[in-house]
């Protein structure tokens, strides 16, 4: 179902930390003539603060999903709310857009995917890495065979989270509403980009712990994956790692490799480069980014899938990061947890 008028209206249900950088992708797109209409929140009592931080009229959530007004919704509640918001929108006749992760449970994302397509809406997900133009290079690199076959890819992530950010809000580190803890909240990210370039995991090892923090979830965690082709990757990742280091993707083929920190290449070399199809792009190293702040990360990548997904509907065509995508490293972060037996069966919830 494609946005037949010029003005394409967003509505953001949820009004936390990652519904400001919607807004700002919203504004930064107002050349395709994307418009905030009105955000959603389930206290009335905070309906004028909330209002004037964001410039619109701030409504329950029924009366969001009613606005004539508003052409695509964006989910920026807490993960465990997303399959029945997600479900009601679609109903409602809107677009979507999901911040990560889609669900945290499959059967939760498989019912997401139906409701859209059954309503003839578009959901897509805002995993807003594979939007910026290196991950994009990088996946042409590999496609066309520059590093060869991939055999190893790494995903480091010595990151940092205090007590008082899973004190903010009941609901972090629960796995009622956050659906896991370190792998989930921050690793999926990298768990994507991975899945994007090596395929989707047949076998996997894991071990995790809930080492220094008050929390359900897992706070570090480390796993051995393996794929159809033969090729293996490693995952180790932790919130303990005061003050927090920047993530790194490491990727390996038989004619070269990539070495990611941050959001910079930091070296791409190859067998065989004057044959390359993609010219690698080398910058001088990551900042630190997230790893220590979640206020960290710029708001590019969500500008760059605001943008993809605007002219999806203008053109009536498919998203590139649709549900049955964004389920991609869900899906592999939910077998990780299993091979670790970690979830909320085991707590007991």
């Amino acid at each position: 179902m494609a946005v037949p008028n010029q003005e394409v209206g967003f509505g953001i249900l949820g009004t936390g930390m990652v519904a400001d950088y919607h807004r700002q992708a919203i504004a930064a797109n107002a050349g395709l003539g994307a418009r905030l209409v009105a955000v959603g929140h389930y206290r009335r009592d905070c309906f004028a603060e909330i209002g004037d931080r964001f410039g619109v009229p701030c409504l329950n959530e029924a009366d969001l999903l009613a606005h004539p007004g508003v052409d695509v919704v964006c989910i920026c509640t807490p993960s465990g709310q997303h399959a029945e918001q997600v479900i009601a929108t679609a109903a409602a006749g809107k677009h979507l857009l999901v911040e990560k992760p889609l669900a945290i449970d499959l059967g939760d994302a498989d019912a997401m995917i139906a409701a859209c397509e059954e309503a003839r809406v578009r959901l897509g997900v805002t995993l807003q890495r594979r939007a910026l133009p290196l991950f994009q290079k990088i996946r042409q690199a590999i496609e066309a065979g520059d590093l060869g076959e991939l055999i190893l890819g790494t995903i480091t992530m010595p990151y940092y989270r205090p007590q008082e950010y899973y004190d903010q809000a009941a609901w972090r580190g629960t796995w009622a509403l956050d659906g896991g803890g370190v792998l989930m909240n921050q690793g999926i990210h990298l768990v994507d980009l991975l899945v994007w370039y090596m395929g989707d995991p047949v076998q996997v090892h894991a071990r995790a712990e809930t080492l220094y923090h008050d929390i359900e979830v897992e706070d570090v965690l480390a796993a051995i994956l393996g794929f159809a082709s033969g090729a293996r990757a490693s995952i180790t990742a932790t919130t303990n790692a005061d003050p927090g280091a920047p993530h790194r993707l490491e990727l390996y083929g038989t004619r070269g490799y990539i070495q990611i920190e941050g959001e910079v290449a930091v070296r791409w070399e190859l067998s065989d480069p004057a044959g390359a199809a993609v010219t690698p792009i080398v910058g001088a190293g990551g900042e630190a980014g997230a790893s220590a702040d979640p206020r960290g990360i710029q708001p590019t990548g969500h500008i760059g899938i605001f943008r993809d997904f605007i002219l999806a509907l203008r053109e009536d065509r498919p998203f590139y990061l649709d549900g049955v995508e964004g389920r991609r490293s869900l899906a592999a972060v939910l077998a990780i947890y299993e091979a670790a037996g970690i979830g909320p069966e085991t707590t007991g919830d």
